[in-house]
């Protein structure tokens, strides 16, 4: 019984139907998400967004994205509704990527204890020693 509907799904008359797998993935990818951002959370006992998070919105995104541009329910017709409900998710994805990749590249390590410390602090809050600010690096006018 299991078998048969499952190769209803990927078999249209003795066409094996690749579109229907990306867009299986796509929504396994794009739910999956929700379990990496509640494993988090109740990890940490409060409300974190890992970078996996929105590493897998903006696969999940795009893998939806190429689904609904490349299969096609009608011939030569993609569903233009389904096209413009993923076309721009992947923006705020990227960006939000880009400012945690900002965020810790800014943050220092403490020569004393190894402890990650935030951006701009003087001394470790782990264990007190005092950090040296990097040194500022100024583009020349020439």
């Amino acid at each position: 019984m299991m078998t048969g509907w499952l190769h209803d799904q990927f078999w249209n008359h003795g066409d094996f139907r690749w579109w229907e797998i990306v867009g299986w993935l796509g929504n396994f990818v794009f739910f999956a998400r929700f379990f990496v951002q509640w494993y988090a959370t109740e990890r940490k006992k409060q409300v974190v967004v890992p970078t996996a998070f929105w590493w897998l919105s903006l696969a999940g995104s795009l893998l939806l994205l190429a689904y609904a541009l490349f299969s096609h329910s009608k011939p030569d017709k993609p569903n233009w509704v389904f096209v413009f409900s993923y076309a721009f998710t992947w923006i705020p994805y990227v960006r939000n990527l880009i400012i945690h990749r900002r965020h810790r590249a800014a943050h220092m390590d403490c020569p004393g204890c190894g402890a990650i410390c935030p951006p701009q602090s003087n001394f470790c809050p782990a264990c007190g020693t005092r950090l040296q600010a990097a040194p500022v690096v100024q583009a020349s006018g020439k």
